[in-house]
């Protein structure tokens, strides 16, 4: 052999060994069962309530990651994604989470709207992904997908839930509502009424209005010549901060119910004090899990207490994580395993309390507190 070919012999054998490295490497079955598994955020990464999901989903992954990670020493990562809190940027969200090959799961969207724009997409396909929500609300999300889950009551919960805190708490026997004129409202709105006339209540006022929409004081002048002793609010924050200056400016005192779309006008200096909200998560629920999640959170949120939505978010979190610990990075096998929580795994006892997966995706039998807002801070009163 010549020295010539000789050379030439390393030299294809060293390529050929390069070549069989780099392939290997690259493999689905090498690097992925090693390296990061990736869990996707979507929300409105710039309003208050897209804030709190994204704090609540990192403080998660870092505690479970300072705990050794998941599947044998398996580190999480995030990949958050701005929905900007709109159906179109729901859509374009879900693609980029969808497309992603190292996505196993996600997190929201924290609409209904969003979520049910999202929801088309995560469930279709060669590849579908499991979704968890942690505030979406609608009824038209229960059973859309296989693959969409949340860990919330939906709306049809809020207004029976306010509707007995009115009357047997409250004494009321008058109800006035005031509602959004789409699905949430009216939602809201139908289940408040059907469950307050059933304890033997009147609602004698229901008005909707728009975003829009510049004053209520012609829907409380009429209430009060009604004579209502309750004043339900199926609205937005705004909407309820109007009210609430009206109500002030005409003199009215009435007991005021919200849902938990009002959650976060306890900030808002003093002008919502004494309402009362529903929620699937109070700062102040008792045991010890939640109570260093509340420290835990304040720490990566100036002080902060967690908003339903920061307490909802984490729990989501340790659930996939979970998942991911019990069957791997695999979409379908988790979704699988989110399927039979509370079936033929165990209920998830979580910082918000047990989560048990229906057959409609819905977790069934959340039951709502309703809480008191006082001095800045929501303060629990009851639960429904």
């Amino acid at each position: 052999m010549t020295l010539h070919s000789l050379f030439r012999r390393r030299a294809v054998r060293s390529a050929l060994a390069a070549s069989l490295l780099a392939l290997s490497s690259s493999a689905p079955g090498c690097a992925r069962d090693t390296g990061p598994i990736t869990i996707g955020v979507i929300g409105p990464l710039t309003d208050p309530l897209g804030i709190a999901e994204r704090r609540a989903a990192q403080l998660a992954v870092a505690q479970i990651n300072a705990r050794g990670g998941v599947r044998g020493g398996r580190r999480l990562a995030l990949r958050i994604v701005d929905d900007s809190g709109s159906e179109n940027g729901a859509v374009l969200g879900a693609r980029v989470l969808y497309d992603d090959p190292d996505v196993v799961a996600i997190v929201g969207h924290i609409t209904s709207g969003t979520t049910i724009a999202g929801a088309r997409l995560y469930g279709s396909g060669r590849r579908p992904v499991p979704m968890v929500s942690p505030s979406a609300s609608s009824p038209e999300l229960s059973g859309l997908s296989p693959f969409v889950f949340r860990v919330c009551p939906n709306d049809l919960a809020h207004g029976p839930a306010l509707a007995r805190f009115a009357r047997r708490n409250l004494g009321a026997k008058r109800a006035g509502i005031i509602y959004i004129n789409d699905d949430y409202g009216r939602g809201v709105r139908v289940s408040f009424a059907n469950e307050f006339s059933r304890l033997g209540g009147v609602v004698v006022e229901q008005d909707p209005y728009l975003p829009t929409t510049g004053s209520l004081e012609p829907y409380l002048q009429r209430m009060r010549s009604a004579g209502v002793d309750v004043l339900m609010l199926a609205t937005e924050v705004s909407g309820a901060e109007l009210a609430l200056r009206e109500m002030r400016q005409l003199g009215v005192q009435w007991p005021v119910v919200g849902s938990d779309a009002l959650v976060g006008i306890e900030t808002d200096g003093g002008l919502s004090d004494g309402i009362h909200l529903s929620s699937a998560y109070l700062p102040d629920r008792p045991g010890t899990k939640n109570a260093l999640f509340v420290n835990d959170y304040a720490r990566t949120a100036d002080g902060h207490a967690p908003t339903d939505v920061a307490g909802l978010t984490y729990d989501i979190v340790n659930i996939l994580a979970q998942a991911l610990d019990a069957v791997g990075a695999d979409r379908v096998a988790v979704r699988d395993y989110l399927a039979t929580v509370g079936g033929s795994r165990p209920a998830y006892e979580g910082v918000t309390g047990r989560i048990v997966f229906d057959s409609s995706g819905d977790a069934a039998g959340k039951p709502l507190s309703i809480a008191l807002v006082r001095g800045g801070h929501l303060v629990a009163e009851a639960t429904q």
